[in-house]
Formats: structure tokens, C-alpha cells, sequence
């Protein structure tokens, strides 16, 4: 059974072929309204925003303190180029996303399921296998045209992040100069799971085009890579997810 529904500005996608009953789904969608009544930098009662307005420093949640922590980690591992200052704002959209989708996935997972798909605004974990028993297939959107696909991966027990601007404009920025990403449309990354594949394609995205080299010193991460005149660079081990 799978289910749609618009949570955190995006659409968000539950599919489990064994699912029993679709309500027990709703733990799942229920738990990403959680996280984005938490994390929003959008809405005014946000913890996320008031932390940002100094209005709860000492007071902060356990979930919160998790991803702060997370995030000041994963900036010290990508050398600066993961960093959620955003001109004297924090902005945790870069690595929460991803966070919260392993969790959802471990939900399902808790429930007694091993067979499941959870996509959130493109950013999937992707478990054992689909309807027909085999490994779920993602497409790699083109950047320039997004209604057409073109990449197909098949993956089981793995993450699939994609970053880039093209479809939410600059909001993503080179960290380390201050300047708006070139010469790079969209970065995929296939990593162990959807929390490390979503933080280091955001991190691998701000570097530019030297991000897949990046992401190819990292044990058990894929990349594909579209540069801004539509040619792609692949890591080397990437093929052998093309379906």
C-alpha cells in the first residue's frame, strides 16, 4: 500500500507492499508533522525558531540537541562545507530532512516491516524489495528539464539524496566563500542510509564540482554528478546501481 501526503512544503511518500492496514501509516506522516512543527524555519512557534530569536537556549528538546550536535559534527567532517549559519540564522533543512526519514523508517521498521519506500521532496531510504520482488527503482531527474529522467538506479537497504538549486532557486551557497554554487546543477548520492546520504550530498553539492571526488573518498557512498552544462561524472562504483 502506498500513501501521499504534503507535510514540511513537500510531498511525502510511505509505501510498504505488506502493509496490513493503511492507518498505520499515520504514526508515520504524524511523527513528520512533528518534526516539522519542530524544525520549521517557516513557522513563528518552531523551536527551531525560537531558538533562532534566543528565546529557549537553556531549554532545548533532546531532538533538538541531536541535530545540533549532528550538524556541528558533520561540518567538522566535510571541512566547513556543511554549515547551518545561514547570516546569523541556523537552518538544520540540510541534514533534518534526511534525519527524519531514517527515523520514520525505523518506525515501520519497528512495526515488523523490512520491505518499505520513504520519500520525502525526492530524498528516499529505500528497503528490501518492491512489489515484484525486486530492488526499488528511483529515477535521477534532469535538472535542466525535470520531467525527464535521466538515470534509473536499484537500490535495497540504501539512501538516496539528491541536492541542487534548480528547484527551490539559491538556497544552497558555498559555505566557505559566501558565494552562490557554480559550474554544478544537481548532485545524487547513494549512501548506507538516507541521513548520511542527505548530509553529505548538501555538503558535496557546496563544494562545486570537486564534491564527487568527495563523496568517492567516502566508503560505501555512490555519486552522480550533473555539471552546469549538462554533462554528468559518475564515482566509480555508481553502475552498478543503473537499472
Amino acid at each position: 500500500m502506498k500513501k501521499t501526503e504534503i507535510i514540511m512544503g513537500m510531498p511525502i511518500t510511505i509505501n510498504v507492499p505488506e502493509l496490513k492496514t493503511i492507518s498505520q501509516l499515520d504514526q508515520v506522516f504524524d511523527y513528520f508533522r512533528h518534526i516539522d512543527d519542530k524544525f520549521s524555519p517557516y513557522k513563528q512557534t518552531s523551536e527551531l525558531t525560537l531558538y533562532n530569536n534566543q528565546q529557549n537556549i537553556n531549554k532545548l528538546s533532546k531532538e533538538m540537541i541531536e541535530v545540533l550536535e549532528l550538524c556541528e559534527q558533520t561540518k567538522k567532517i566535510t571541512l566547513g562545507y556543511f554549515d547551518i549559519d545561514n547570516h546569523g540564522h541556523i537552518d538544520t533543512s540540510g541534514l533534518v530532512k534526511g534525519w527524519a526519514i531514517d527515523n520514520a523508517a525505523k518506525i515501520l521498521k519497528g512495526m515488523g516491516y523490512s520491505n518499505y519506500f520513504v520519500e520525502a521532496g525526492g530524498d528516499i531510504q529505500a528497503n528490501g524489495v518492491n512489489e515484484e520482488q525486486m530492488p526499488w527503482q528511483i529515477g535521477i531527474r534532469n535538472p535542466f528539464d525535470i520531467n525527464q529522467i535521466v538515470r534509473v538506479i536499484a537500490v535495497s537497504n540504501k539512501g538516496v539524496a539528491t541536492s541542487g538549486n534548480y528547484i527551490r532557486g539559491d538556497h544552497i551557497y558555498d559555505p566557505i566563500t559566501r558565494k552562490n554554487i557554480e559550474g554544478i546543477a544537481s548532485l545524487t548520492v547513494i549512501g548506507p542510509n538516507i541521513f548520511e546520504a542527505d548530509r553529505f550530498a548538501t555538503a558535496g553539492f557546496a563544494m562545486g564540482n570537486k564534491g564527487i571526488y568527495f563523496i568517492d573518498a567516502l566508503p560505501f557512498f555512490e555519486a552522480y554528478l550533473i555539471n552546469d552544462r549538462g554533462i554528468a561524472t559518475l564515482t566509480k562504483g555508481f553502475e552498478e546501481y543503473v537499472a
